[in-house]
Order: structure tokens, then sequence, then C-alpha cells
């Protein structure tokens, strides 16, 4: 099988980016059933294959190098597969360098600070990866659809006025350029589902005992407000899509596609960042084989290139293997 080099998965990623500056038009820039445009089926399948253990190569080069944190945003429609998506993208990575956000109604203490105080206070640490399941974008969605939201925000009257959209947008491209200059990667991924499949997948909730958990009657109330969605998402991807920080239209009608394009963007991030295992000075070598000698209890070989070699059966009061008789 072929390498998963950096310009592959980037070949098959491009046609889900938001160009900085484009003007999106939901449903009809990008298709939420469109599966092969970037790509063919056997390079998904390839992409699969050698992708989540790739994603668990260089998160451990990640939190070695401890200098980069990378933040991946999700935002979606109910029943879009971002659940899902996480589960399965991050199921061969270290548990332990990745943190998972879910942002429900603001708290009261929420509501008496800048709508961006709660999600910096869950950025990742250096090292880490960290998942929003929606984020700070509420606040230029769900927020937009329904004005009483806003409303109810402790902000001054005056302020919430038609330009308040307008100035968020360019407040949250300003504090991810800010985070991008601090070391951070941003990952924004929009998992794009289409009216008729998020149909079938609330019905399937309701029809399978063993999905009834997963349905919420308020879920369908807002589907009501789907058009008004789509225009809010639109205006979203055409006005904070940007160099440090693009998003990608992530076809979400098929669920393992959807999952392996998640994780080829995420990838392609990590990538971006090449992060290293740290070089060891002499000084830290040196303690190395100190440390190795007092285990084994005698003195230990070192070889050309520095690197403590096996200390000989005598000195450790190790037996060798009897050589047999010819």
């Amino acid at each position: 099988m072929t390498q998963l080099n950096r310009r592959r998965v980037a070949r098959f990623i491009d046609d889900f980016r938001v160009e900085p500056g484009r003007r999106v038009r939901l449903p009809k820039d990008f298709n939420p059933a469109e599966i092969t445009r970037s790509g063919t089926k056997s390079e998904a399948k390839a992409i699969l294959e050698q992708g989540v253990e790739r994603l668990a190569e260089y998160q451990a080069r990640l939190a070695a190098q401890d200098d980069y944190g990378v933040l991946v945003i999700l935002q979606a429609m109910d029943a879009a597969g971002k659940d899902g998506t996480i589960r399965h993208v991050m199921s061969g990575v270290n548990p332990q360098g990745v943190e998972v956000s879910s942002f429900k109604v603001p708290s009261s203490e929420d509501l008496d600070h800048d709508y961006l105080w709660r999600y910096q206070r869950r950025l990742p640490q250096r090292g880490h990866i960290g998942i929003f399941n929606r984020s700070y974008y509420e606040e230029v969605l769900v927020v937009r659809v329904h004005p009483q939201i806003l409303a109810g925000q402790k902000i001054p009257r005056k302020l919430k006025d038609r330009g308040i959209w307008g100035r968020r947008f360019r407040e949250i491209n300003d504090w991810e350029h800010y985070l991008t200059d601090q070391g951070y990667r941003i990952v924004k991924l929009f998992l794009n589902v289409s009216k008729d499949e998020q149909k079938a997948r609330f019905l399937s909730r309701i029809d399978e005992p063993d999905r009834n958990w997963k349905f919420s009657a308020a879920d369908v109330r807002e589907r009501r407000f789907w058009d008004d969605y789509q225009k809010a998402f639109s205006e979203v991807l055409s006005n904070t899509s940007t160099p440090w920080a693009p998003w990608y239209v992530i076809p979400a009608d098929v669920k393992p596609f959807a999952r392996v394009a998640a994780a080829a963007v995420i990838l392609d991030a990590l990538m971006q960042i090449d992060p290293k295992f740290p070089t060891m000075s002499d000084d830290a070598k040196a303690a190395l084989l100190t440390a190795k000698e007092e285990l084994l209890g005698g003195p230990v070989a070192v070889d050309g290139g520095g690197a403590a070699a096996e200390p000989d059966a005598a000195a450790t009061g190790r037996k060798g293997r009897k050589r047999k008789k010819r």
C-alpha cells in the first residue's frame, strides 16, 4: 500500500475547504451526499486504514514536543454524526492526550462574562488535542436563529443592534488569529447533513428501541428552523473561513465517509505542524546511561552512536545459553 503522505491527504481534503473570502450558499455549494469528488472510494479506504494509525503517531509526537496545541471545532445540525465522528476518529489515540468539551445552555456564571469566556477556559493545553462538540460558533448560529436568546444575554441594549453579527464574526476571527499566534492549530469542521437524511435518522431513533435514548422532541421542533439555520451557517462559513483557521464542509449523509474525511482534515493539521520527538542532550544521555548501569548492576558499554549497549552476562550475573555440541 502506498504510504500516506501529506500531499496525498491535502489533495483528498481540498474540495472540502472553504476558501477565505468565498461566498457560500447552502445547500447549493456543498452537496451533503457527494462522497467521490475528492477522490475515489479506494482512496478513502486507504486513508481510513492508515489515517487513525498516523493520527496516533502524530499525537504522540505532539505530546512529546509539547509546544503546539490542536483545537478541533465540530459544528452541525442535529443528527449529523458529531458524537460518532469523535468516537471513530479518536479511536486509536491516547485518551490522556484528547479533551472533549460539549457546551450546553450557558449558566448564570457564563452569562456574567463575555461570550468567549467559557470557551477560553476549556482550551487544550499544549501537546494535547481539544475537541469542542459545538462551540462559540453557537453565538452566531442558534443565537441568531432565536433572537430571544440574545435578548436574555447580559450585554448593553445598544450593543444588540443589527451590527452585532458582523462584530462577532470579527471578534471570533481576531481571537482565532491570536490563538494561532500562540501556537494553536484550529481545525473547523462543519458536518453537512441533508434535511432528508436528518429525517431518516430521527425516525430510526424513534423506531429502534436501543436508539430511543438519542431522540429528543426538541430536535424535531428545531427542524422547523432548517432554512434559517442554512442561512446562518452560510454566513458563518462566508465570514469566518480565514487563512489561519479555514472551515471544512464535510459531506455527512454517508457516515463512514464523513468520518474518513474528518480524520483526514485533522491528520493534515498535525502533518503541517510535523512535531518531533525531542533530541536528548549529552547530559541527558549520560543520566540514562547511569540509570541503566544501576538497574543492571554493572558497567554498560556504549556503541559508536552513543547508545548504551547491553552489558555482558558476567557483568549482570546472567547465564548465557549453552551452545549445542555438533
